[in-house]
């Protein structure tokens, strides 16, 4: 019977260390993801960083930077508006004097739907 016993006791020691390996392999398995899922978040910070300098340069390269477009918009703004005001006081008085001249060219004639 003690024998029994023993044996008894050795296998439940025996389970009790299996028990243990098997936590202590869940625990490994479990901090071995989030190691490998911090690691690949890490890489996609890395990659999206990299992405993004390449778009900026590639932005800068072929349009230019933002104030460089606002400041070529802005000039250009100018440019027309000295153009259209140029136009307007070189031809302002042509104008002047075409209105002024259909509005003293008054001809009084009864309207054709007037009856006498």
């Amino acid at each position: 019977m003690a024998s029994q016993t023993q044996g008894i006791q050795q296998l439940l020691a025996a389970e009790k260390r299996a028990a243990e390996k098997v936590s202590e392999a869940r625990k490994r398995k479990a901090r071995r993801l989030k190691q490998a899922k911090e690691e690949a978040q890490d890489e996609i910070e890395k990659y999206r960083q990299e992405r993004e300098r390449q778009f900026k340069e590639f932005e800068a390269k072929h349009m230019g930077s933002r104030e460089d477009v606002s400041a070529r918009i802005e000039a250009d703004t100018k440019l027309r508006i000295n153009e259209m005001n140029k136009a307007v006081t070189l031809h302002k008085e042509q104008v002047i004097e075409k209105i002024l001249e259909l509005v003293y060219d008054i001809k009084p004639e009864l309207h054709k739907n007037f009856r006498k």
